[in-house]
């Protein structure tokens, strides 16, 4: 992964080394535990790119590979 920017609170673009790109949905259901503070429009809005996965600087981040192979599939990734 080379990019991420925030489309919305929960949606974020993501696009890969190898021009794939997609969206990416976390839903508020997913938002709990280690997700809980993606609830926070503020912090939601932090996310970055480190070491190739998309990142919070809460600690969280998302599997770049799992989201690779759903957005090469369908388009969009969405976290439920």
């Amino acid at each position: 992964m080379v990019a991420v920017r925030v489309l919305q609170h929960g949606v974020l673009e993501v696009r890969f080394a190898d021009g794939c790109a997609g969206c990416v949905e976390i839903l508020p259901s997913h938002m709990t535990g280690v997700f809980a503070p993606l609830r926070d429009p503020a912090v939601f809005a932090q996310a970055g790119v480190v070491g190739g996965a998309v990142s919070w600087p809460e600690g969280v981040d998302l599997a770049p590979d799992a989201m690779y192979q759903a957005i090469v599939r369908n388009g969009r990734w969405v976290l439920e």
